[in-house]
């Protein structure tokens, strides 16, 4: 249960920065419905998500596997999965509903964030 929130933290979000990354100009018009082929600049600005999403599941299989690492990367999985619930509240208000895969998303990082919260709570003393 430790490592509950940093095992489906890392399962979900090594695909997602694949999709993002590998062949942008292929999966993303499938999963999002817009065209990638335009700018050199989307393929860049996807390609460093996927290397940002990539360096959070590392800091996260490090902590499953390394006690030393598992407050750390238990702080990083809060606060990055409560700023993508952030950011996709401010898009809410913004720009209205995304679709349900999104929605999808959104709900969740919030459950991620309770759960990595939950387990901090309990198991932080343990660990430090």
């Amino acid at each position: 249960m430790k490592n509950l929130h940093l095992i489906i933290s890392s399962l979900l979000i090594i695909p997602v920065a694949l999709a993002y990354g590998t062949a942008p100009n292929k999966l993303l018009p499938l999963l999002f419905n817009f065209n990638t082929d335009t700018t050199t600049d989307i393929h860049n600005i996807f390609r460093a998500i996927m290397g940002l999403y990539l360096a959070m599941a590392v800091t996260w299989i490090a902590g499953i596997f390394k006690t030393k690492y598992w407050a750390t990367a238990t702080i990083i999985n809060i606060v990055f999965m409560s700023g993508l619930a952030f950011g996709r509240i401010t898009s809410f208000a913004a720009d209205g509903m995304p679709s349900y895969v999104l929605v999808i998303g959104f709900i969740a990082e919030c459950l991620l964030v309770i759960l990595a919260y939950f387990n901090w709570k309990k198991y932080k003393e343990t660990v430090s």
